[in-house]
């Protein structure tokens, strides 16, 4: 298994080919269609000046995001005291932020994006053009997953998306999965896709 550590170096995501297993450790957030809509639509595109609530959490994104990783998850979490902690969280389907991926990954400079699915061509030229990866996480894992998210640091725009659809700032340790699209143009969900349809034509 490949360790990466976030900051994550261009040099590192060369390195990396479809099928690689990784294990991803530092600071990320998690973020699925609302964060993402917010990402683009408001931080990247939204007219400026930005709001300052708006400008303090773009600020923040901005050091997170440099080099580093998000999530497509909504996980389930408990708040002890008054400190949240991550008790599951499976990666949700990928695709649906198909229309955003690209533009928060060249904006912001994401090294990973980890999720469910794949993602299809836009992001992939994203992939190819700005050096990330994708990151097929372990569907149906979700306790598991919440042990490599040792820490809840922060979370953003939980009042306004509700705890799922929130940025959670995360503390990853060893974070696992599968790189299924590199940063040299492969993408082995559309390999399968097109092995799926050639096999599918063979037997009608």
């Amino acid at each position: 298994m490949i360790e990466l550590t976030v900051p994550i170096s261009e040099e590192q995501i060369l390195s990396l080919h479809a099928g690689d297993a990784v294990a991803i450790s530092g600071i990320g957030t998690t973020g699925r269609d609302a964060a993402h809509k917010y990402l683009v639509e408001r931080l990247i595109e939204g007219k400026r000046p930005l709001a300052a609530e708006d400008q303090r959490i773009y600020d923040e994104l901005k050091k997170i995001y440099q080099g580093g990783v998000i999530y497509h998850s909504g996980p389930i979490l408990r708040n002890d005291d008054g400190r949240w902690s991550i008790v599951s969280s499976g990666p949700t389907t990928s695709i649906r932020d198909e229309i955003y991926e690209d533009k928060v990954i060249a904006h912001f400079g994401l090294r990973v994006v980890i999720g469910k699915g794949g993602m299809g061509p836009r992001t992939l030229a994203a992939c190819r053009e700005y050096k990330a990866v994708y990151v097929h996480g372990i569907g149906g894992a979700g306790v598991t997953n919440a042990r490599a998210m040792v820490e809840v640091l922060d979370v953003f725009k939980k009042e306004e998306f509700g705890l799922p659809e929130a940025f959670w700032k995360i503390r990853f340790d060893r974070f696992p999965g599968i790189v299924t699209m590199d940063a040299h143009g492969r993408s082995l969900h559309e390999e399968l896709d097109k092995s799926f349809d050639e096999r599918l034509a063979a037997l009608l």
